[in-house]
């Protein structure tokens, strides 16, 4: 997993910058997006005027700044990258990534189903089963909470060859893809691409949807290296040329380019890329707000005003901001008010870490 990697000083500080970013912007945008998940953009507007949401609003309970399982699942992806990086550091054991993968996504499923860390089993030591805020359920998704109880890790070694796989074949939700940011943080493009493709088929056996969940941890990838976000979408879309089944994938992305070009970025445009209820509306939507503004607090705001899947529209265009103008480029005030926003961050460091030790 580790790749040789020596940067200099200042390489690295801009780098962990990125990882920060990366997940504080998925953080931010799901928090945004969250608490209109599931309303229409005309409800939206009669809810918080005729703008939208323009920042952080309550959600349940009157709560400011929540996130869910979008980000949750996102941080249970990191932990299992942190843990297979310093086996393989400490121990020399390499390849075993996907098993902790499917691990921390069985504690994660803890978290759905018991109160709190004293009810987890085996008792947490420091992760993320410690982390009492997580203990919440937060409109997951059937396919993961179905998926993840199946227990299947996938053979890295096989072919992404187009086939349904074994789990949940006729799924293409976005609950693979809004996961797997991370994956571009540790690898160069390809090889993200690979493992986040095979990390989706643990719960959504679909090729669209495990393709789209690679092709952001592709897209992540080229932003930490210093690509453009256009550049970074071109270089994956040829990526996943050489891919049987890619089609709708690709379709998806070459759309969100087309319409951010036109310029004049609104909700209806936003909207008629979908409602990112599936893998490849939930990647174009989040593609295309990044792109169509300028402004980090803007984009976002684009990515979450909209009739559909507002918290995992939001968490990839938050993703991609973070990746592309690291923590120092997100709106300060919102990322104040996150939840977990500390753990988040440690997290993040941990993981920037131990890609620079490697």
């Amino acid at each position: 997993m580790n790749q040789p990697w020596k940067p200099s000083w200042e390489a690295a500080a801009v780098y962990r910058s990125r990882v920060r970013g990366c997940l504080l912007g998925g953080a931010v945008g799901d928090a945004l997006g969250y608490p209109v998940e599931f309303a229409s953009l005309d409800r939206i507007r009669v809810s918080h005027g005729e703008h939208g949401v323009t920042g952080l609003v309550p959600g349940a309970y009157g709560v400011v700044g929540r996130i869910s399982d979008d980000t949750q699942m996102t941080l249970f992806t990191v932990e299992a990258l942190v843990q297979a990086h310093v086996r393989e550091r400490e121990k020399g054991i390499g390849g075993g990534w996907a098993l902790l993968l499917r691990q921390a996504y069985e504690r994660w499923l803890q978290t759905q189903s018991k109160p709190g860390p004293e009810e987890a089993e085996p008792q947490p030591a420091g992760g993320l089963l410690a982390e009492p805020w997580l203990y919440a359920r937060r409109a997951p998704g059937n396919a993961c909470l179905s998926g993840v109880a199946q227990m299947y890790a996938p053979d890295p070694q096989l072919p992404l060859d187009g086939r349904p796989g074994q789990v949940n074949p006729d799924s293409k939700g976005c609950g693979a893809v809004m996961r797997s940011a991370p994956f571009g943080l540790v690898n160069p493009a390809d090889a993200a691409f690979a493992m986040a493709a095979r990390g989706a088929q643990i719960t959504h056996g679909h090729p669209t949807g495990y393709y789209a969940a690679g092709a952001l941890a592709a897209i992540v990838a080229h932003l930490v290296a210093g690509d453009s976000l256009e550049g970074a979408v071109l270089r994956t879309l040829r990526l996943l040329e050489r891919h049987p089944g890619h089609e709708e994938t690709s379709a998806a992305l070459r759309e969100a380019l087309d319409l951010a070009a036109d310029g004049s970025p609104t909700a209806e445009k936003v909207e008629s890329l979908g409602a990112g209820w599936v893998a490849e509306e939930a990647l174009a939507l989040g593609v295309y707000s990044a792109l169509a503004k300028p402004r980090v607090k803007d984009a976002l705001l684009l990515s979450v005003n909209h009739s559909g899947d507002s918290d995992s529209t939001g968490s990839i265009c938050g993703n991609l901001l973070g990746a592309r103008h690291g923590d120092v480029g997100l709106p300060h005030a919102w990322v104040e008010r996150i939840e977990g926003r500390a753990r988040i961050a440690a997290l993040a460091d941990d993981l920037a870490a131990e890609r620079v030790r490697g």
